[in-house]
């Protein structure tokens, strides 16, 4: 468990799951072999295993204290899930929630949970199944949903989308009719559903950043001299960061996704925002720098 702190906030990582999950060109296919075999010192092992060519990534929720209350930015993948289009995650049994209680969060301590994006390991643990239904993990919680995921997932809206790429985006489709029901509905009751931008509190702010899916969004955190950026799934590896138009298999849009990235790092390289990615393992966060018309990793964090 990491914990560390910026301005007032202290920000903690609890994680839920780690490890190897699918070959790296897999998960950042148009990336090129070499960018991985060239920058193989620091990537491995906490992002890349050279041996097996995976890529090694984290499920994991970042716990923020802020303004006396607690904030959970994404909820991971759940247990008792019903998951075909992810068999590595389907009826995951974790215990996510004795790792949280380790961190000192009790489900009722939690006030806020903040979904970046509606992606099935981003929303798993909003609810927990009792007596065979699903019901609210954090009772006490509000949850932050972008509408704009809302409307797109939404079931309802299914004729709305556009014709699925390949076999393998129409399984993923298929899944995410099973998260929204078991995740997302569920909440509705209890959610707010933002455009634009949201203010949390003093210290952390949502804004839009689309492309990965329609209501992708990020987490600005200022607070004192600090300044972070939680963002979500704009990053799934340390290789986006040297190369931002690389996107993951996972992006719904894929240039606006790549125009969002690079975007969101050149400006967290300009004004020294730490950048937190939702699933890089290690330390989990790090500070972005300019080596001249590229970007950089200046140094992992903590």
């Amino acid at each position: 468990m990491q914990r560390f702190q910026l301005g007032e906030v202290e920000v903690t990582k609890v994680v839920e799951w780690e490890g190897e999950f699918a070959p790296a060109r897999v998960i950042v296919p148009e990336s090129p072999p070499e960018l991985w075999q060239d920058n193989a010192s620091w990537l491995a092992p906490d992002h890349w295993r050279p041996d097996t060519d995976a890529y090694h990534g984290a499920v994991q929720t970042w716990v923020l204290r802020s303004e006396g209350r607690t904030i959970l930015v994404d909820t991971g993948v759940g247990n008792d899930r019903n998951r075909p289009q992810v068999p590595l995650f389907d009826h995951l049994s974790s215990d996510f929630l004795g790792r949280l209680a380790e961190a000192g969060v009790r489900a009722e301590d939690v006030d806020v949970v903040v979904n970046t994006h509606i992606h099935y390991d981003h929303v798993g643990w909003n609810t927990e199944l009792r007596d065979g239904e699903w019901v609210l993990t954090f009772p006490r919680a509000t949850y932050l949903i972008p509408r704009a995921d809302q409307v797109y997932f939404d079931p309802r809206n299914a004729h709305r989308r556009p014709a699925p790429r390949d076999q393998q985006e129409q399984h993923r489709r298929e899944g995410s009719l099973i998260v929204y029901a078991d995740s997302i509905a569920p909440v509705l009751d209890r959610a707010v559903l933002w455009t634009g931008t949201h203010r949390i509190d003093g210290n952390l702010v949502l804004e839009s950043a689309p492309g990965h899916t329609p209501g992708s969004s990020i987490v600005r955190l200022s607070s004192g001299s600090d300044r972070a950026v939680f963002v979500g799934d704009l990053l799934h590896s340390p290789v986006q960061i040297l190369e931002p138009r690389y996107n993951s298999c996972f992006c719904e849009d894929p240039r606006q996704a790549a125009a969002t990235r690079r975007e969101v790092l050149e400006r967290a390289a300009d004004i020294g925002e730490l950048v937190v990615p939702a699933h890089f393992g290690g330390a989990g966060a790090a500070e972005i720098r300019r080596d001249g018309s590229r970007l950089a990793v200046g140094r992992w964090v903590p």
